[in-house]
């Protein structure tokens, strides 16, 4: 089984983690091609491109002047799972997690990433920001960030999940990024609604958390049968069978 997460455009490069090894991007030299072009863009495209401030722009500008595909720690790099520091991560709470367990995320968990394709968590990754659905023409004829990864991560999904399950955690401008006529097996997606006047509804902010907690749920239980992840009850949530179908599942609170 496999859990797939989108990242975060919050970073914290400087976050510990009781990292017992690291690993190697399996799509580094893609990203390296990548970052190939992406360095040779101003400070004032990056920030048309992305619609960011002047000083984001000019802070992404030196990260993709800076980047390297060095693979071992040095003091500018971290691991994927500690880099990104948004309200999925929160949830997931990487720090508390002991080195066992590190490795059992490193096992089941996987980041998609506009950057880097696709990340296991002790992946050592350099800063950027590359959403992946910039509207970016890698070259005239790959138009996007889709049609530049193609299959290649589902592809990666297929060779390495065993029993083909796919616990689907990730956003849909990420999930996207895995084309569903490669991909073999079954993809289960969980959302997160909260009942607020009269009805069910999906905040945003809250469904994020969830998910990363989702994520943490299976690594500290060691989850591989998906219907374990029905007894989910983190933060109040349970799972709601009446607003469920076979692969959708919804948890309530």
């Amino acid at each position: 089984m496999k859990v797939l997460l989108s990242p975060a455009k919050a970073l914290d490069m400087d976050k510990e983690i009781n990292a017992p090894s690291t690993s190697e991007p399996i799509f580094i030299d893609q990203s390296a091609a990548l970052m190939k072009k992406l360095a040779r863009l101003s400070s004032k495209k990056i920030g048309t491109m992305m619609h960011l401030s002047k000083d984001l722009s000019d802070l992404n500008h030196d990260r993709f002047q800076t980047w390297e595909p060095e693979v071992s720690l040095n003091g500018k790099n971290t691991y994927a799972i500690a880099a990104f520091n948004g309200e999925v991560y929160r949830g997931f709470d990487s720090p508390s997690l002991s080195k066992d367990k590190l490795m059992e995320a490193q096992d089941t968990v996987r980041i998609l990433s506009g950057l880097y394709g696709i990340l296991k968590p002790l992946d050592v990754m350099y800063p950027y920001r590359l959403e992946m659905g910039t509207r970016w023409s890698v070259t005239p004829k790959i138009t996007s960030l889709y049609k530049f990864w193609g299959t290649k991560i589902a592809d990666s999904l297929n060779e390495e999940n065993e029993d083909g399950i796919i616990v689907n955690l990730a956003s849909a401008e990420y999930f996207k990024a895995v084309d569903r006529k490669a991909l073999k097996g079954r993809v289960i997606t969980p959302t997160f609604k909260e009942f607020k006047n009269g009805d069910y509804k999906i905040i945003m902010v809250f469904a994020k958390r969830a998910r990363g907690s989702m994520a943490r749920y299976i690594v500290d239980h060691s989850i591989s049968n998906p219907e374990d992840l029905k007894a989910f009850n983190t933060d109040g949530y349970r799972y709601d069978e009446n607003l469920s179908s076979e692969n959708d599942w919804v948890f309530t609170r």
